[in-house]
């Protein structure tokens, strides 16, 4: 016996397909790749201290300059892509387990987070956001550089 990973969308879709096949594009395979598209999402934990929020997002194999991080209006996004990358034309996959394509995770920030001194690190496929916290109004909009 084999173990499958189970995914509730994609009985969604199955069920809606069959019911719905010209409205989800069935067969043009464009409902299966909206599925592809929200599939994948990086886990995240968040943790807090007396004087700071950290969130930590596991990225293993995507560059740094493929990741994006903005702040805006109490809103910190993370989005990004891991792409594909097939080493030799002769070889045949047999299991392809982790997930690609883009990604986007969103995060509300709490009243006392220091919007202006967010900073982002990258290191061993982990990003690191720490967000002090501090009283005050937070800014409207910005994008964070990772160091």
């Amino acid at each position: 016996m084999s173990l499958v990973r189970w995914n509730p969308f994609r009985e969604i879709e199955d069920f809606l397909n069959s019911q719905y096949p010209r409205q989800l594009g069935k067969g043009s395979g464009a409902s299966q790749e909206l599925m592809t598209m929200s599939d994948w999402a990086p886990a995240v934990d968040i943790s807090e201290t007396p004087q700071t929020y950290v969130i930590k997002a596991e990225l293993a194999g995507i560059k740094r300059e493929d990741i994006k991080v903005k702040l805006e209006n109490g809103m910190l996004s993370l989005s990004g892509e891991r792409k594909y990358e097939k080493d030799d034309k002769d070889s045949k996959q047999h299991r392809v387990e982790r997930f690609y394509g883009s990604f986007s995770r969103s995060f509300s920030l709490p009243e006392d987070a220091n919007e202006d001194q967010i900073k982002a690190d990258y290191a061993d496929g982990v990003l690191t956001l720490t967000v002090p916290k501090r009283e005050g109004k937070p800014a409207s909009t910005r994008h964070i550089e990772i160091g």
